[in-house]
């Protein structure tokens, strides 16, 4: 693959976005205490960044489309940085959402961007395993950042962590600064040419399944400290270990997914990872019996769930090749609108009920999803299937 280097690094800065992003399901009860509001109001912080980066991405990407994609990056990841320095500050509750807010709309512009890149820096037929590499970066944070953040802010406080990986940002930054070329569109593309691509019937069912089975995920994982507080008896540096285990398995996933859509396709890659995942959401009703069993079915949710973005990815390049740049950013938005539409969900449920019920809220959102995908790849084989029978 041409570019491997660069590929990694971009993942690298995706990896620093989605630690950032992701690190307070781990921290939430701390935080909570810290800034004296409750865990579901925590969670918001969460639900902003999302919104964020699902209203500003689309919107800053269809402007600056003809613009260089190398110099759109690096500014995201230029203000991006220099947010995570307002974190040190002891901030009220309603001036950090703001920070994340402007974390949410730098974070995604650039992961966004990243992802734009990586397509435009490999063969065509490498695509999908660069998507993959760059999501493996954002499961990575999982891996790493989420557990080990988990584990250190305990020593020294969440705020210095937000400071750290700031800092660790600039690596990065410097090396696209360095290195990757500058990229523009062949062809201007216009603000109609843009649009089209939500006019699309196809495009826009991949967009709602994305939504749905991202959101399942996000209304359980947003409060997986509390949900594994509740049904086992976990220390948080046992939860730190476990959400370890967990982020391996994500990062497996996304890697595998990616190699998974190039060898058997994205459309047997994307039902599989639902079904997977479908079941693993139903089987957290039991998990609570045994406490391998929580933890095993955890690491196949989390296998399952990042197995399927790479090849979603990949199928909307696939449904809008003129335009990937635009196809990817909306993708991502509604990514983002799945991470908000569960945290906020996910946090009416254990305001009004229990956190041990949230698994029944994504099995719900898991299951439209997979209907959906049923649906969409029946159209599109009878589509295929027409113009040759005549």
């Amino acid at each position: 693959m041409k570019n491997k280097g660069i590929i990694y690094v971009l993942a690298l800065a995706v990896f620093l976005i989605g630690t950032i992003e992701y690190i307070i399901t781990g921290i939430i009860e701390m935080m909570a205490v810290d800034l004296g509001v409750s865990t579901s109001e925590t969670g918001l912080l969460v639900t902003v960044f999302a919104l964020a980066a699902a209203v500003v991405a689309p919107i800053l990407i269809a402007v600056t489309i003809n613009a260089d994609r190398k110099k759109l990056l690096i500014a995201a990841l230029s203000v991006f940085i220099a947010s995570n320095g307002f974190m040190l500050v002891d901030l009220p509750y309603e001036i950090v959402l703001w920070v994340r807010i402007i974390q949410g709309a730098s974070g995604g512009i650039a992961t966004v961007v990243a992802m734009a890149v990586a397509t435009r820096l490999v063969e065509k037929e490498r695509r999908g395993n660069a998507i993959g590499i760059i999501l493996m970066g954002l499961s990575s944070s999982l891996v790493l950042g989420v557990p080990m953040g988990t584990f250190f802010s305990e020593m020294f406080g969440w705020r210095i962590l937000f400071i750290l990986i700031g800092l660790l940002s600039v690596f990065p930054l410097l090396i696209i600064y360095k290195k990757v070329p500058a990229i523009k569109e062949e062809e201007k593309v216009t603000l109609r040419m843009q649009l089209s691509i939500l006019r699309n019937s196809s495009i826009l069912t991949a967009l709602v399944i994305t939504l749905f089975y991202i959101g399942g995920y996000s209304s359980l994982f947003t409060y997986i400290t509390p949900f594994l507080q509740a049904t086992s008896s976990l220390s948080i540096a046992q939860i730190s270990g476990v959400l370890f285990l967990a982020g391996v398995c994500s990062f497996v996933g996304s890697r595998v997914g990616g190699q998974l859509a190039d060898a058997k396709g994205s459309k047997f890659t994307i039902c599989l990872g639902l079904l997977l995942q479908g079941a693993t959401l139903l089987l957290f009703a039991l998990a609570g019996v045994h406490l391998l069993v929580l933890i095993l079915n955890l690491m196949i949710f989390m296998l399952a769930t990042w197995s399927i973005s790479p090849a979603q990815q990949l199928y909307l390049v696939t449904l809008a090749p003129r335009n990937p740049d635009i196809a990817l950013s909306v993708n991502t938005s509604f990514i983002q609108f799945g991470f908000a539409l569960g945290s906020g969900l996910g946090g009416v449920v254990i305001s009004r009920t229990s956190v041990q019920y949230l698994n029944w809220l994504g099995l719900a959102a898991v299951s439209i999803a997979l209907l959906l995908s049923i649906l969409l790849f029946k159209k599109m084989s009878n589509r295929i299937k027409t113009p040759m029978a005549s």
